[in-house]
């Protein structure tokens, strides 16, 4: 089929034919395949889209965020949900789901961080692998995302990630390489960042060489939507299809570049075959099942079941849950009436229905006195609300008060400013304990956040971003129907002055530097022996679990588990590794393993985790190879990262590979004290100096928009504050304009990446000229790019 294709047919093909399609070559029976976000729920949009993308779409399940079904520390849930979605996408005529997000939360501050599983590769990984696992068992092509070392919304197009090698590859690439290894997408979406100065979307160290040729990886790598820099070097790295559609743009820059000799055409026909050797069957398999309509309320339940596994105990003093029949209930809080269910950004679902706590309270067996709004949902605190819900508290047995992050607080596009609750909950909460010592507080939100008044409360039971049934899911698991089985998959600080990266996050400049390295979390807390207020991998249950017996071999751990409580339940079990080897710093303990075992009451299971050789492995920057050292490790068996139950040494034999550092010069990271680490010891742990990732007084096309504060043009700058001005009064009304923070954001190339071919590079070019001063020179160039650019869409119109 390649061979018989034009040079401008094959070409052409590596783009998009609108915002959310790839092109067909219909003479040669290649049809469109369309591509949607739905990392938790499908989100196609019906007719012609909006400019970003973020507009209304088709009605969908809203399955809980990947946030979410990570505490749950469950593939198989995972699995579960991936095939619902695959299902689902297929339903619509999605060929390839955009998803999952395997990013690592490196930082709580992260507005992206609802989307992601969990700080800790493993788990991640394991997660990731069984959603792709489900999705891509309905025909569909999964995508997970964003490759890689993609950790802060800020000026995200126009950062370069600056990380070390091994760094790189244990904590930010494991998790695909787990994903891609044990379920093999067919796709891989590459970030919008630079990492260690080039572009990911262009970076053959990352596409070729580790994904492709390392991984085994044999689907096609999409730019994330304005990920593209340069469309050719793209190509030539190892990228194959570039969305959305520039109109042509970047199609004629591949045809003029393969002319030229800059790109050899047999590399442009690997990519083209590459592509087609995945969507081709996408296709046809879609095609069987398109049109075929979902039961709505069959994947409302499995909502349900996918929120209700998820749910953490936090606190639970004197037993206050479950709730005893017939207790006197007063619900507070604004989110009982209006849930917080999912975050904002491209991942936006549009539900098919949705649960509110007020909507499903009378199917439960509690005496419900009433509800109070209690703050508003954003702004100042209200006298007379709190003074409502106070009067309703007294009267009841229990408090139920719903807080957490409001919508603001976390969302493509922009990160959080701090880890607090807004202070309006915080006032409400001090008011309504004053007057009845027994609440509970039900937590909503993606990420952690400070507890200065946990004391406040009797319990804190936490959902999440739970989906459009977490609302009924939530009140199962108070109620004891559903016993709480989810465990933490990040470590919750005491204040977010002791996260490790917190010195260093969020890049103030170009540069984001990754100067803590391997101590990401509880690698950090555990390795330093820091209080946290909640670790790794922590969760309580309405019941008790033992652990005995522990019993190793070369390729798993054997141990038991009972329950020794009054309620059935599930207990999740973790294995950590910690080498008492000393010629490679590590942390102190990494995850390597979990199971979960719901076990009856009484009952007694016999569990394996299996150990491979995976788990004894570090990343050698003197051979470039995955090494294991020689010497003594500890196999830890426990109920969360500082929770250890059992313990075992076992001795193994290395791969004899000489030692990759001098830990003369690498102090600070060898005993993880890594808060202030100079440039020396960061340049030393490199092996290269730190780039230069100062602004100057000249932009260029690769900076962001929103640095138009120091152009040399008065208009620019006007422009800058205009923006400015809009984006801090949506701020403060609760409700971000996304599109408008994804403009304020992106840099100026991305305006002719997202525009749909209005604009070209060479437009593009014309504005930064005028950005920088130089008024009439950039107007010419941008008139004379508008009049070249029509000619472009023109031939464009007619390659689909």
């Amino acid at each position: 089929m390649v061979q018989k294709m034009s040079l401008e047919e094959k070409c052409y093909l590596l783009s998009g034919k609108d915002f959310w399609q790839t092109r067909s070559v219909n003479r040669m029976g290649i049809s469109n395949v369309t591509l949607s976000d739905g990392p938790h729920g499908i989100r196609k949009q019906e007719g012609a889209s909006d400019q970003l993308g973020l507009n209304g779409s088709v009605p969908a399940t809203c399955y809980p965020t990947a946030a979410t079904i990570a505490n749950s520390w469950d593939p198989k849930l995972g699995e579960e949900i991936g095939s619902y979605l695959g299902a689902e996408a297929s339903s619509q005529d999605v060929c390839v789901l955009l998803g999952p997000g395997l990013n690592i939360k490196r930082n709580p501050l992260c507005g992206r961080n609802f989307e992601y599983f969990s700080e800790d590769p493993y788990l991640a990984g394991k997660m990731a692998a069984g959603y792709v696992r489900g999705i891509q068992s309905k025909g569909v092509g999964a995508c997970p995302k964003h490759f890689a070392v993609n950790s802060q919304e800020l000026r995200r197009m126009a950062s370069d990630s600056v990380v070390d090698e091994r760094t790189l590859r244990e904590i930010y690439l494991t998790g695909f390489e787990i994903a891609v290894k044990e379920s093999k997408p067919k796709s891989i979406m590459s970030s919008y960042n630079r990492v260690n100065g080039v572009y990911a979307n262009e970076n053959e160290h990352l596409l070729q060489k580790i994904l492709r040729d390392e991984w085994g990886f044999d689907g096609f790598v999409v730019s994330d939507w304005g990920a593209s820099n340069d469309h050719v070097a793209g190509v030539a790295a190892g990228s194959h299809l570039e969305m959305p559609t520039t109109g042509g743009d970047s199609d004629e820059e591949l045809i003029q570049a393969v002319k030229a000799g800059k790109l050899d055409e047999k590399l442009l026909d690997q990519r083209v075959e590459e592509l087609l050797d995945v969507i081709l069957p996408l296709r046809e398999a879609v095609d069987k099942v398109k049109g075929k309509k979902f039961d709505i309320e069959k994947h409302h339940a499995m909502a349900r079941k996918a929120a209700e596994q998820s749910i953490v105990l936090l606190k639970n003093e004197n037993h206050i849950l479950p709730l005893a029949a017939g207790k006197k209930v007063s619900i507070i809080g604004d989110f009982a009436k209006t849930p917080r269910y999912q975050g904002a950004g491209s991942s936006v679902v549009n539900p098919t229905k949705l649960e509110s706590t007020l909507d499903v309270i009378q199917n439960f067996p509690i005496e419900f006195l009433g509800f109070a709004v209690g703050y508003h949902r954003t702004g100042a605190a209200d006298a007379a609300l709190e003074k409502e819900a106070t009067e309703l508290a007294v009267k009841a047995d229990v408090v139920l008060l719903f807080i957490g992050l409001d919508e603001i607080s976390e969302s493509e596009g922009l990160d959080r400013k701090h880890m607090r609750l807004p202070d309006s909950q915080i006032r409400l909460l001090e008011k309504i304990a004053s007057v009845n010592k027994h609440v509970v507080a039900v937590l909503a939100g993606g990420a952690p956040i400070e507890m200065p008044w946990i004391d406040k409360c009797e319990a804190v039971i936490h959902g999440y971003l739970s989906g459009q049934a977490g609302a009924g899911a939530m009140l199962n698991a108070i109620t004891g129907k559903v016993n709480p089985s989810g465990k933490l998959n990040e470590t919750y600080p005491l204040r977010y002055e002791d996260v490790p990266s917190a010195p260093y996050f969020p890049s103030k400049e170009r540069n984001a530097e990754y100067r803590e390295g391997l101590y990401i979390g509880y690698r950090y807390f555990e390795t330093v022996g820091k209080k946290v207020l909640f670790p790794f991998g922590y969760g309580l249950s309405y019941t008790t679990f033992q652990y005995s017996n522990l019993n190793l071999s070369e390729t798993k751990a054997v141990f038991d588990i009972t329950n020794t409580g009054d309620r059935d339940g599930a207990e999740v079990a973790q294995l950590y590794i910690s080498a008492k080897c000393s010629g490679v710093y590590r942390p102190k303990k990494e995850l390597k393993g979990f199971t979960k075992v719901f076990l009856k009451v009484g009952e007694t299971k016999t569990v394996e985790i299996p150990i491979d050789r995976d788990a004894f492995r570090y990343f050698n920057v003197k051979t470039n190879e995955f090494e294991i050292e020689s010497g003594e490790y500890e196999i830890l068996i426990g109920a969360s990262a500082s929770d250890i139950r059992l313990s075992e040494t076992a001795d193994i034999i290395g791969t004899g590979a000489s030692l990759p550092y001098d830990m003369r010069l690498l102090k600070d990271y060898a005993s993880g004290d890594i808060t202030q680490i100079s440039d020396q010891e960061f340049e030393t742990l490199l092996g290269h100096k730190i780039p230069n990732g100062h602004w100057t007084g000249k932009l260029d096309r690769n900076d962001a928009i929103c640095q138009m504060y120091y152009a040399k043009s008065g208009l620019a700058r006007m422009i800058y504050r205009v923006m400015t001005n809009i984006v801090d009064k949506s701020m403060a009304k609760g409700k971000p304009n996304l599109n408008l923070m994804f403009n304020y954001n992106m840099p100026f190339r991305a305006i002719g990446k997202m525009a749909g071919g209005i604009c070209s590079q060479e437009m593009v070019d014309g504005i930064v000229t005028i950005v920088n001063g130089h008024f009439f020179k950039g107007f010419g160039q941008v008139i004379g790019g508008f009049f070249r650019q029509q000619k472009v869409r023109k031939r464009a119109k007619g390659m689909n």
